[in-house]
C-alpha cells in the first residue's frame, strides 16, 4: 500500500471518508495505558498532526510501540475514520505499526515551551517544532512565489558570481577569499600582502550584491533578476542583520524610478497573496502563537497602496514628530531603524517608499538628480522591520559615472567593464533589491533574522 500524505487528508476530501490508508512519519506525542495508546504523528507534509489510535487487541507489538520515544519514525497502516464531533476531523485506527527509526530518550525537544535562544543552539532540530516548521515552509513557498512572479513577467533568471573582486556598495565590509598561507603570506616590497600570488592573482571577496553583474544582462535581456546568497562583514549585532543572507535583485532596462517602485510593490503584494492562498495553515499558526496581528497586517498590505514621500519630506515629518529620537534628525543623515519604523508605523501606518535620498549617503551607481544633491533612489519602509527594499535608477551617463567612481575612491581599472555597459548602448535602467530574510520576518511575524534562516551566520557564531 502506498503512503498517503497527511496534508492531503486535511486539504482534500480524502480525510472525509472512511478507508484504508498507510502513513509514515515521526511521533510527536504518545499517551498510553494497558489497552490503548494515542499517538500524534507528523509526516512532514503539513503543520498539523494525525491522531493514531493503537489498541493492544489489534497490535502484536503494542508494548514495544508504547515504549517508543518522541521523534521515533514509524509506518502505520489502518483505517481512517472521520470524527466530525471531535476536535480533530479524523483519526487513524492502527492495524500495523512498524518502527523505521528509534529516537534516543534524551531527545531535546520534549513537549514544553522552549525559548528562541535555546532553539538556535539546536538549529539542526528546530525545524521539527511547529513554529519553525511553519517559518521554513513559508520560506520555501515565498521563494517559489518570487520566481513565479518574475518569470511570469518575462524576467530572465541570472546566476551572478559569489566570488568577486568588486565592492558593489563601496562600504568595504566584505569577507576576503584567499588561498595564501596565513602563517607565512607572501609580501610585496612595501610589506603589503602580495595578492599577485593568490589563487585569482588579485584581492578577492565574497559578494555583497549581484547587482553590478546582473546589470550586464539587463542590457541584453531587458528584464532580469538574480536571487542568491550575499555576505556582509558588518560589526552589527542587531535583530535585522546577518553575515550571510539572500537577496532578490531585479534589474530592468527602459524604466524610471516610478516604474521601479510599481514593480517592487506589485512583487511584494504577489508574494503575500500567494502565501495567504498556499500557506494559510502555517500563517494561521504563526498568527495564533507568534504575532496576533500578522494576518491583519498582511491583509492590510494587500488592500492598501503604499505611501510615497521624498526624503526631504520625511525629514520634515520626523522633525515635527513629538518624539525624542535616540538619533537626532537632520537633512543628510542616513535614516536609522527608529526613524524608518516611526514613518511606517506611526505616520503612515503602512508601507511607505522614501525617495530622492542625499547623494552622499547612497551608492556610487545611483543616478544623480538634476538638483545635484539627491539621487533617484528609494527605500521601502514597512512596519516592524524598517527598510525592506532598496532601489534606484542607475547612472547611465558614462562621464557622470566615471566622475562618481573617482569621488567615491573606487579604482576605475577594476570597473572598466561596468563603464563599458554605458559606452556600448546604455539605456536608462534601474532595479531594486529585497533582503529575503527581512521579507520573511515581515510575512511570518518573527522578530529576529536568526529565526528565519535555517542555519544563521552571525558575528562570532559559525555553528553547524
Amino acid at each position: 500500500m502506498a503512503n498517503v500524505l497527511v496534508k492531503d487528508l486535511y486539504t482534500t476530501n480524502e480525510g472525509q471518508k472512511q478507508h484504508q490508508i498507510q502513513i509514515s512519519g515521526w511521533i510527536r506525542t504518545i499517551r498510553s495505558s494497558k489497552k490503548i495508546a494515542f499517538l500524534e504523528v507528523n509526516d512532514g507534509s503539513y503543520i498539523r498532526n494525525i491522531q493514531v489510535i493503537a489498541k493492544a487487541s489489534q497490535l502484536e507489538n503494542f508494548t514495544e510501540i508504547t515504549k517508543l520515544s518522541i521523534a521515533s519514525a514509524v509506518t502505520i497502516s489502518g483505517e481512517l475514520v472521520p470524527t466530525p464531533e471531535a476536535p480533530q476531523p479524523f483519526e487513524l485506527q492502527a492495524q500495523t505499526i512498524t518502527t523505521a527509526g528509534v529516537a534516543a530518550n534524551d531527545y531535546p525537544l520534549q513537549k514544553k515551551q522552549h525559548s528562541w535562544e535555546y532553539l538556535r543552539t539546536i538549529a539542526h532540530l528546530r525545524p521539527r517544532t511547529n513554529t519553525f516548521y511553519a517559518v521554513f515552509k513559508i520560506r520555501s513557498q515565498a521563494a517559489f512565489a518570487i520566481h513565479e512572479y518574475l518569470q511570469h513577467h518575462d524576467f530572465v533568471y541570472v546566476n551572478t558570481p559569489i566570488i568577486t573582486s568588486s565592492d558593489t556598495e563601496g562600504a568595504g565590509e566584505m569577507f576576503r577569499v584567499t588561498t595564501l598561507d596565513p602563517n607565512d603570506p607572501p609580501k610585496t616590497a612595501d610589506k603589503k600582502l602580495d595578492f599577485n600570488q593568490d589563487f585569482f592573482g588579485q584581492e578577492t571577496n565574497l559578494t555583497v550584491s549581484g547587482q553590478l553583474p546582473v546589470e550586464a544582462f539587463a542590457m541584453a535581456f531587458r528584464n532580469v533578476y538574480t536571487f542568491g546568497p550575499t555576505f556582509r562583514a558588518e560589526d552589527s549585532h542587531t535583530k535585522r542583520h546577518a553575515a550571510e543572507f539572500w537577496m532578490i535583485e531585479p534589474e530592468m532596462s527602459f524604466v524610471n524610478l516610478v516604474d521601479i517602485l510599481d514593480v517592487s510593490e506589485s512583487l511584494l503584494k504577489y508574494v503575500i497573496e500567494y502565501l495567504l492562498q498556499h500557506a494559510s495553515a502555517d500563517l494561521q499558526f504563526l498568527n495564533d502563537n507568534v504575532d496576533d496581528q500578522l494576518l491583519a497586517r498582511l491583509q492590510a498590505t494587500l488592500q492598501n497602496s503604499f505611501a510615497r514621500i521624498t526624503y526631504t519630506e520625511a525629514i520634515e515629518r520626523l522633525q515635527a514628530a513629538p518624539v525624542d529620537f535616540k538619533f537626532p534628525v537632520a537633512w543628510g543623515i542616513d535614516l536609522k531603524a527608529e526613524h524608518e519604523q516611526y514613518l511606517a508605523e506611526e505616520i503612515f501606518k503602512r508601507p511607505v517608499f522614501v525617495t530622492d535620498y542625499p547623494r552622499g549617503i547612497k551608492a556610487f551607481y545611483m543616478r544623480d538628480n538634476d538638483d545635484q544633491r539627491t539621487v533617484a533612489a528609494a527605500d521601502l519602509l514597512v512596519p516592524r522591520i524598517g527598510e525592506l527594499i532598496g532601489g534606484s535608477e542607475r547612472e547611465e551617463r558614462t562621464d557622470v559615472l566615471a566622475a562618481k567612481m573617482k569621488e567615491f575612491g573606487l579604482p576605475q581599472s577594476e570597473y572598466e567593464w561596468y563603464l563599458d555597459l554605458r559606452r556600448y548602448g546604455a539605456a536608462k535602467h534601474g532595479g531594486f533589491g529585497i533582503g529575503f530574510e527581512r521579507l520573511l520576518m515581515y510575512v511570518t511575524g518573527m522578530d529576529n533574522i536568526r529565526d528565519v534562516i535555517p542555519f544563521p551566520r552571525i558575528q562570532g557564531n559559525i555553528q553547524f
